[in-house]
């Protein structure tokens, strides 16, 4: 069996690396944003923070799945 991350979650250490912060800073930020939409959230973190699409879609998608699961 392999311990290997799948999904948004698979983008994780990537992001940590190219960006130079922790996934739950970047998961504080994403819960304090006042934008209700998924989208609006990763054009905010893409023209805010700089980041890429795929990785600003992936922090935003698993961080919501997250919080509709708790």
């Amino acid at each position: 069996m392999s311990d290997q991350a799948k999904g948004p979650a698979s983008y994780f250490p990537a992001i940590e690396k190219k960006y130079g912060r922790p996934i739950a800073e970047w998961q504080d930020l994403i819960r304090a944003s006042p934008l209700p939409r998924h989208m609006e959230v990763v054009a905010w973190l893409k023209t805010e923070h700089g980041l890429g699409h795929g990785h600003a879609n992936a922090l935003v998608a698993h961080t919501r799945a997250e919080d509709a699961a708790a």
